[in-house]
């Protein structure tokens, strides 16, 4: 069996593209790297993407230049989950942070092998999730 290395790219579709850059740039404290009026690409972590997309605007296939190739249509709806792996002395820094943009923590959970987990919402309702180590196996 071929090994997976990872988890490489993360997408949410959003309603409107100004407020989800404004949420994850001023919240969050993302700096995109790649972007044009459907799409939104961040750094989350080193080895992996955040990827915005504007609902309706992915259901064409997409033809790059150059002969790069194609990339089929894809959307998504629905609010969704994502985590992001926080290390566990940011924690009351994250809390602060929240606080600061008036995020309301809509959950806490207190993992049995030493992680913690905080839950809140995008201003698309998608549920997001800072997890500090000791939450899984892996991590």
């Amino acid at each position: 069996m071929p090994k997976l290395d990872g988890v490489l790219e993360t997408a949410l579709y959003v309603a409107d593209m100004a407020r989800a850059r404004a949420f994850f740039e001023e919240v969050m404290g993302l700096s995109p790297f790649n972007a044009d009026h459907r799409f939104t690409a961040y750094d989350a972590g080193g080895r992996s993407v955040l990827l915005l997309f504007r609902h309706g605007e992915t259901q064409e296939t997409v033809v790059l230049p150059d002969d790069m190739g194609t990339i089929p249509p894809h959307d998504g709806d629905g609010r969704v989950h994502l985590a992001f792996a926080i290390a566990a002395e940011a924690l009351a820094d994250w809390e602060g942070q929240l606080a600061h943009h008036g995020i309301a923590i809509e959950g806490r959970t207190h993992w049995p092998r030493g992680g913690e987990s905080l839950y809140f919402r995008d201003p698309d309702g998608h549920l997001l999730e800072l997890a500090t180590p000791g939450v899984w196996p892996t991590y």
